[in-house]
C-alpha cells in the first residue's frame, strides 16, 4: 500500500516536472505572430494526458502546481493570474467533454486550447477594463484550435506508448 502511494506521488512529481520544463521551453520559443497570448501550449500535453491516464484530480493537481511554480520561477503574479484563469476554464471544459464521452482526446484538447485562450482573454478584459481586447478573440480562438489539435494528437500518441499505474 505504501509503495503504491509512493509510486503515485513520484508519477505526479515527474509529470509536474515535465509540464514545468515544457512550459519553460515554450517561453524560449519565439512565436512570430505579434499577438500577445499566443503560445504552443506544450505543458498542456501533460495535463491532457494526465486527465486520461490518472484522472481529473491528479491532472488538476499537476496543472495547478505547474502554474504556480512556473509563475514564481519564470514570470510574475500577473502571469499566474492569467494562467490560472485560462487553465481553470480550460480544465472544467476538458473534464466535462471527456466525461461526456462524445469527444476524442484530440477533441478534448481542442476544447482545452480554445477555452484556455477565452479564459485569458476575458480576464484581460476585466483586468484592463477594455472591451476592445475582444478583437483579438478570433485570432486567439483559431490559435487555440490549432495548438489544441496538435497537442491532442501528440497526447494520443503518448497514451498509446506510455502506461502509468493508478
Amino acid at each position: 500500500m505504501k509503495r503504491r502511494k509512493t509510486q503515485h506521488l513520484a508519477q505526479l512529481g515527474l509529470l509536474t516536472a515535465l509540464a514545468l520544463t515544457a512550459g519553460y521551453i515554450e517561453l524560449l520559443i519565439p512565436v512570430p505572430i505579434g499577438i500577445p497570448g499566443i503560445k504552443l501550449g506544450l505543458a498542456n500535453l501533460m495535463i491532457v494526458w494526465a486527465l486520461y491516464a490518472l484522472g481529473p484530480a491528479d491532472a488538476l493537481a499537476v496543472n495547478g502546481i505547474r502554474i504556480l511554480l512556473s509563475g514564481f520561477l519564470f514570470g510574475n503574479l500577473s502571469m499566474i493570474l492569467y494562467s490560472l484563469a485560462g487553465a481553470s476554464l480550460s480544465f472544467v471544459c476538458m473534464y466535462g467533454a471527456k466525461k461526456s464521452g462524445r469527444f476524442s482526446m484530440t477533441g478534448v484538447s481542442i476544447i482545452g486550447g480554445v477555452t484556455h485562450n477565452a479564459g485569458q482573454l476575458l480576464t484581460a478584459v476585466l483586468v484592463l477594463e477594455t472591451k476592445s481586447l475582444l478583437y483579438y478573440g478570433p485570432v486567439l480562438l483559431a490559435a487555440g484550435l490549432i495548438t489544441g489539435m496538435l497537442i491532442g494528437i501528440v497526447a494520443g500518441e503518448v497514451q498509446k506508448r506510455v502506461r502509468l499505474k493508478k
